[in-house]
């Protein structure tokens, strides 16, 4: 509209300069031609008053007809006191409203005349409607595809979390090992996978816990039975031959120790995986360590003809002395129990960055390919490095013990040559210091 309007008054000012050309020569003829040729009745009215207020020519004759007063016109008045004026205002006969723009028409200091000029805004306002019903359209149609949009997104959120809710109440139903299918590469996608990773894993938690619970069965029933035998058989009379009551109740306390030493490498095991147990953190010196072992495993050594070297560092580590010392007792009795006559298990060491690395090694008959990885596993007993009078736990407490000192121990063995066990243990940090700058 602002446009608009500075149109109309640049083309007031040039009818008004050819307007006056016409009037000051008296050529009305000529004015009557111009206001014919850019009015139009039905958009453009232009009309030309005389210095009186007189209409003299106008482009809608047959309106202004009706027309009595025409200093009730906007502008009109305004013009004819030598001040030109603009602005929106009523038809003259007629409710539309129009721009306008009226100027006196002078040359050299002398009225002439008025000319006004006013255009409809019928078609700017049809424009406007037009822009409004088309903004209006487009924001519901707008709104009713973001519903549409939304409406799916939703769907699609919501189906693959109903599903792992469904996923959740089944699992806490403990139907465990079932999986997702959700395949999303987003976050509800990672979601899915965890939860099938969670699933897996319980299932194979209650797996192994259900295999613990039959393994510690079996291994509880073995001893208990044993003892329940030897005492019915002792009270229904043979505790009347002296040296068969002897042997019975040699066999009842072989099964009654076997039975103590069982409970308490469960109990052993179970706290060290709850994470109750307590370590000691001391400075620990690895050499002594590992002499305190080969002199408590001296004896068992000797009856099986077993000879033991030690080649360690003189290195300290932090830790619990005493569960070290049952680590690596567990380790030597498993390797003097599967070695051979007459054979040696070596011990040795060596310093590794910030780590000090232990071989305990037998010559043994070995571990199959098949059986190694489980070794370490409770009451595996696949391998014959679980059978005999333990209790199968030995190395797995070995292996809680290490990991709770932040170390590892891995095993390896060659057939027939025998078996290696090896400890990463992280040294003391003074030790450490004092290794670098002796």
């Amino acid at each position: 509209m602002r446009t608009r309007q500075a149109d109309l008054d640049v083309w007031t000012t040039a009818l008004g300069e050819s307007v006056a050309d016409a009037l000051e020569e008296n050529d009305l003829r000529r004015v009557e031609l111009l206001v014919q040729r850019y009015g139009s009745p039905e958009s453009v009215t232009l009309r030309i008053f005389g210095p009186d207020g007189r209409l003299l020519f106008t482009s809608a004759p047959q309106l202004d007809r009706q027309i009595t007063n025409w200093f009730s016109v906007p502008g009109v008045r305004e013009a004819l006191q030598n001040q030109p004026t603009q602005g929106v205002a009523k038809g003259v006969l007629s409710n539309d409203d129009r721009l306008y723009a009226a100027k006196p028409i002078s040359r050299n200091g002398r009225l002439l005349g008025v000319v006004r000029m006013s255009i409809t805004l019928n078609q700017f306002q049809r424009q406007f409607r037009i822009i409004i019903f088309t903004v209006l359209g487009t924001l519901f149609l707008t709104v009713l595809l973001c519903a549409l949009i939304s409406e799916r997104l939703a769907r699609n959120i919501a189906r693959p979390i109903q599903a792992m809710c469904n996923f959740a109440i089944q699992v806490g139903a403990g139907h465990l090992g079932e999986k997702l299918n959700i395949r999303q590469n987003d976050e509800l996608g990672q979601l899915a996978i965890e939860l099938n990773r969670m699933s897996e894993r319980l299932a194979s938690l209650d797996k192994e816990r259900r295999a613990f619970l039959a393994n510690v069965s079996h291994e509880l029933r073995t001893p208990v039975s044993n003892v329940h035998v030897t005492l019915e058989a002792l009270s229904s009379g043979a505790d009347e031959e002296p040296e068969l009551r002897d042997r019975f109740i040699q066999t009842a306390q072989e099964e009654t120790m076997r039975l103590s030493r069982l409970i308490k490498d469960l109990l052993d095991l179970g706290r060290l995986e709850a994470g109750v147990t307590v370590l000691e953190k001391q400075p620990i010196n690895l050499r002594d360590l590992i002499n305190r072992a080969s002199r408590a495993m001296e004896s068992r050594m000797r009856s099986k003809g077993v000879n033991i070297s030690i080649n360690v560092p003189d290195v300290e580590l932090q830790g619990d002395p005493e569960r070290l010392l049952q680590a690596f007792l567990n380790i030597l009795d498993n390797a003097i129990k599967f070695s051979v006559a007459d054979s040696q298990v070596s011990i040795s060491g060596s310093v590794e960055g910030s780590q000090v690395s232990v071989q305990i090694r037998d010559q043994g008959g070995g571990i199959s390919d098949r059986d190694l990885p489980h070794i370490f596993e409770q009451f595996y007993t696949a391998d014959r490095s679980r059978k005999g009078t333990g209790t199968g736990l030995g190395l797995a407490i070995a292996r809680r013990i290490v990991e709770a000192h932040g170390g590892i121990i891995t095993a390896s063995s060659t057939p027939i040559q025998g078996t290696t066990f090896t400890f990463r243990l992280p040294l003391n940090s003074s030790s450490e210091k004092k290794r670098i700058n002796p």
